[in-house]
């Protein structure tokens, strides 16, 4: 019987989907639609026979996900040899309802619209791609991965902010965290090549893509994490300021006359390094510091600096750590970063190889220096495989955990 699982990743005006088989982690395909009724869409699948790029008129996901199809008719592998086995949803806010994955029923859906308010950019995009999946593919069970589930195990004193109890206990204001797929595969991946039990395995992950985070992991589970209720707490991202002074918006307000909805957009969409350099790109960020630009310069130091910030709080947290851990496409890919988040953590046990640091690898590998009591990894992040894993394992016994 196959394993193969259609991975679905629907944003506003974006599909991403890849068939993974979830024993082993190879994509068979995978593809992303984006500017989904934006008038001209734009389709890139990736497939045995290379890449394909396709541009037509795409006004909605169902178009999007039909597309999705024809090109695999076209262009292979087949679904229909592949033999799906379900199909896997990532949802970005499950609330505090879901610990784990679960079977997409009616009722579930009914649940996650009604956490929509915690994540109005996302869920609804995200139950879209549900809804048109379950036309298209009705005879294939299908699941929905939360990226706050893996979060859940925080304690209470975690989670909760100090803020009027009532905020936690009517309208759900509380830490749930997200990234939760990649800090899940990472953190299990970093045991293993440690060889060691993940139950008995400390891990500090630092998630650095356009959006970041960072998890403290205590034998397995999630005991701290830097987002909050949204997106937007923790550390300094691509478009996102991060931590702020939570008093700045009735500041600006007073000051500026900004209304409440302008300033979540600009805490959220022109802050972090766009905010302090004009540029969110990393990698453009790196050349114009490199060529002496003072913003891009402020913009890493400020960004770098957060993360040592929380390395040093998780280290607390966790007592005793086995590994700091790097992924996503910064934290995979950008050595200065590695560098100077961790410069000067030696007396903790951390202490970076500049050599194997800045050594080009495709995998997981290890930039630590042999004597360092805490190992210092860069892991690929996989969060595909972990939906598709996830959805098997709900499959085959209704639980994704």
């Amino acid at each position: 019987m196959s394993d193969h699982v259609l991975v679905i990743n629907a944003g506003s005006s974006s599909l991403k989907y890849s068939v993974v088989d979830a024993r082993t982690g190879e994509a068979a395909a995978a593809g992303l639609v984006e500017r989904i009724g934006e008038g001209e869409g734009r389709h890139v699948h990736r497939g045995p026979a290379g890449e394909t790029e396709t541009t037509r008129s795409i006004l909605t996901h169902e178009d999007a996900l039909r597309a999705a199809i024809d090109t695999f008719d076209k262009h292979g592998p087949s679904l229909a040899d592949l033999d799906l086995r379900a199909v896997g949803h990532r949802v970005v806010h499950g609330g505090s309802r879901f610990s784990a994955s679960a079977p997409i029923d009616d009722a579930l859906l009914a649940e996650v619209t009604g956490l929509v308010p915690l994540a109005p950019l996302h869920n609804p995009a995200n139950l879209e791609g549900i809804r048109v999946a379950r036309r298209l593919f009705p005879d294939l069970p299908q699941v929905a991965v939360f990226d706050t589930a893996f979060h859940q195990t925080l304690p209470p004193h975690a989670y909760t902010y100090a803020v009027p109890l009532t905020w936690l206990e009517d309208h759900g204001v509380r830490r749930y965290g997200f990234h939760g797929t990649s800090h899940a595969f990472v953190s299990h991946e970093t045991a293993r090549l440690l060889g060691r039990d993940p139950a008995e395995t400390n891990v500090i992950v630092l998630h650095l893509g356009n959006g970041c985070s960072a998890s403290a992991v205590l034998g397995g589970r999630s005991v701290e994490t830097s987002m909050g209720l949204t997106p937007l707490e923790g550390l300094v991202m691509g478009t996102r300021s991060g931590d702020v002074d939570p008093a700045i918006p009735a500041y600006l307000a007073r000051e500026l006359g900004m209304s409440v909805d302008e300033i979540d957009r600009a805490l959220n969409s022109a802050s972090g390094l766009k905010g302090l350099a004009g540029e969110n790109d990393f990698r453009e960020l790196s050349r114009l510091r490199a060529r002496g630009d003072e913003h891009a310069s402020l913009a890493f130091d400020v960004y770098c600096h957060r993360i040592r910030k929380y390395v040093g709080a998780y280290y607390a947290v966790l007592g005793t750590v086995h590994a700091v851990v790097f992924t996503a496409g910064v934290g995979e890919h950008s050595a200065e970063v590695r560098a100077a988040s961790l410069a000067g953590l030696e007396r903790l046990g951390i202490a970076i190889d500049s050599n194997r640091n800045n050594a080009a690898f495709s995998g997981a590998h290890r930039i630590s220096t042999d004597a360092g009591e805490v190992a210092v990894f860069v892991v690929p992040t996989n969060e595909e495989w972990q939906i598709a894993r996830e959805t098997l394992g709900v499959v085959r016994h209704g639980s994704g955990a």
